[in-house]
């Protein structure tokens, strides 16, 4: 991923909240056919001596033959994008030299997959992703809910995964080599359009300014 220096962002708790707040990954692998891309869901287990970048975990279905790759894999977990118009540029009345972007902030995970095989450190691993994803609720759904045989029987139709990151690289392109007072009028008028993904970068390019 071509990133210029002020769009890099290195900071390891930034780049693992990403993750947490957008844990769905493109997860990008070289096969037989090219390279393809699944899409699933993440937890992040925290740095080790030996994974200093983190662990992320998941299942995928024995059916699917990603499980089986050796090789090394991509994967992406894409935050908050907003398209930016010339019309929030000062530049737009003064000069008029303004044209359109885009903003957002992506991370990009590299590592190899392993699959967790012992049964008990796979129904953990479940646990783990089921209790992250339903923690917001107010009546969570546990594991336990559901007859043991039923769980072990899904168990023998899919195999956990995990990937320890050899490498991890975050890119926040949002507005940094534009002045203060245009990224905060950007940051403002995100607000104004009252969409969810443009609240989000918002507080991105807000939470930079207050950085600096």
């Amino acid at each position: 991923m071509y990133i210029p220096s002020h769009f890099s962002e290195e900071r390891l708790d930034v780049l693992h909240q990403l993750i947490h707040d957008h844990p769905l990954a493109s997860l990008i692998t070289m096969e037989a056919e090219g390279m393809t891309a699944n899409h699933i869901p993440f937890i992040m287990t925290p740095p080790t001596h030996d994974a200093p970048f983190g662990t992320l975990r998941g299942h995928v279905a024995r059916a699917n033959p990603v499980w089986q790759n050796k090789d090394p894999v991509l994967l992406i977990f894409q935050g908050p994008s907003s398209y930016i118009t010339p019309s929030w540029y000062e530049e737009k009345k003064q000069t008029g030299a303004v044209v359109p972007t885009y903003n957002y902030a992506v991370v990009h995970a590299h590592g190899t997959i392993a699959t967790v095989d012992d049964t008990t450190q796979f129904l953990d691993l479940l646990t783990q992703l089921t209790d992250r994803f339903e923690s917001t609720r107010g009546s969570p759904w546990a594991v336990a809910d559901a007859p043991p045989e039923y769980i072990h029987n899904l168990m023998e139709h899919i195999v956990g995964i995990e990937i320890t990151i050899s490498r991890l690289v975050g890119k926040w392109k949002t507005s940094q080599n534009k002045s203060a007072t245009n990224r905060s009028h950007i940051a403002v008028q995100l607000r104004d359009d009252q969409q969810h993904r443009n609240e989000a970068m918002a507080d991105i390019m807000e939470r930079q300014l207050f950085e600096e």
